[in-house]
């Protein structure tokens, strides 16, 4: 009875998530910190910005990949599929709608869109807020995380993300391996070692056997398992990157429109949850409801193949001074880098005048100083950007 009243609770605590967290990936991590860290108490501070670093050296979406780890620490494997079906069902239904109604249904320029960026300023600040101060307590890592900072902001790629992390890792391990604590909160997972690379295995059997059995079948179903598959297993640097992979796989072999596309990306930015569930829209264009059913499974099933495949042996390298340093690094890295997306595009995209940052200000000050919950100030900022929208516009 525990072990269902468990699933239950991560499946119920993904789905308010999943229905309001708006603003990309890196809000994701401020909604899932104020819910999962600040609220219930699952995991702590530290914890929590391990599985960060960890999922950061993974392909495939951060977001999603820490609400899978979390669930599977909550409840096994079981948890793991609950947290992220809960997490990405509002939007993946959505998007399959949005396509089967292309035609004639339409958000336009709504002001709630506006008002729901704006929402994403005030939780993006406030997490990083958090995370700063456990993340970078000094000064080695505070000129980390604005060197972070400073060089994303000039060149501003997933590949050059990468390269940060590695430099940072690096850094770490000869800064601040002497500084390794002797007792950690222990993770409880219930995937073994074998499990994880059991998991590993399907994944590189897949990834090489997919585009095999692609070309000696004209299944369409096949082919959108395939295509999506591989754009999950290899996609660095969150949603935003999947675009111009997406788009490579079906406009020019004329699958979608570029009108068709981009409409789709639009309405997959304007609905909370992942980014990724922007496949859910293309294969319901491609083949229907089960298209899109069949595109979300693959899309998403590389990252919770990789997270099954590392969190067994998080817990082992966490107690390794050498690891440690490795991830303070990394984490102060992490800091600067969602800086770098906090100014774009959360900032530049959501702040356009003062009445904008007005309101980004109340909305920070309510979730921080009021300790109001991340779920209501999205109500909260939805009503007040259409108050604000009648009176001043």
């Amino acid at each position: 009875m525990e072990k269902k009243t468990s699933l239950f609770e991560i499946l119920w605590t993904s789905i308010k998530l999943g229905l309001t967290s708006f603003g990309g990936p890196v809000a994701h991590l401020g909604y899932f910190k104020e819910e999962y860290v600040d609220k219930k108490k699952w995991l702590n501070d530290k914890l929590y910005a391990d599985i960060i670093a960890l999922c950061q050296f993974l392909p495939g979406p951060a977001s999603s990949q820490v609400g899978i780890a979390i669930g599977m620490l909550r409840g096994g494997l079981l948890g793991g599929i609950a947290s992220w079906f809960g997490f990405t069902i509002p939007s993946v239904i959505v998007l399959i709608v949005f396509a089967l109604l292309f035609q004639t249904f339409t958000l336009g320029d709504a002001n709630f869109i506006s008002s729901l960026k704006i929402v994403a300023v005030a939780v993006v600040a406030h997490a990083i807020l958090g995370m700063s101060r456990k993340l970078t307590p000094d000064k080695p890592r505070i000129a980390m995380a604005l060197a972070a900072l400073f060089i994303l902001l000039i060149f501003p790629s997933a590949w050059m993300q990468i390269a940060v992390i590695i430099g940072a890792a690096i850094l770490g391990y000869f800064m601040f391996t002497k500084e390794a604590q002797s007792k950690l909160q222990p993770i409880k997972v219930t995937i073994t070692k074998t499990q994880g690379i059991i998991s590993f295995s399907i994944l590189m059997i897949l990834l090489i056997g997919l585009p095999i059995l692609s070309q000696f079948t004209t299944n369409t179903y096949v082919n959108i398992f395939d295509m999506f598959f591989r754009v999950g297993a290899i996609v660095f640097g969150g949603g935003h990157v999947v675009l111009p992979l997406m788009e490579q796989q079906v406009v020019p072999t004329g699958l979608l429109t570029s009108s068709e596309f981009l409409a789709g990306y639009g309405m997959a930015n304007a609905v909370p949850g992942p980014l990724f569930t922007f496949s859910s829209y293309i294969g319901t264009m491609i083949s229907g409801v089960l298209g899109g059913i069949i595109a979300t499974i693959a899309m998403f099933l590389p990252s919770f193949l990789l997270v099954v495949a590392a969190l067994p042996f998080l817990g082992e390298l966490r107690s390794r001074p050498g690891f440690q340093g490795i991830l303070a690094g990394v984490n102060a890295s992490v800091v600067g880098i969602l800086l770098a997306a906090f100014y774009d595009p959360v900032f530049t995209s959501g702040i356009q005048n003062g009445m904008d940052f007005a309101l980004a200000a109340i909305l920070f000050a309510l979730l921080s100083f009021w300790k109001k919950p991340a779920w209501m100030i999205v109500i909260i900022g939805i009503i007040l950007g259409e108050v604000m929208h009648i009176i001043f516009i």
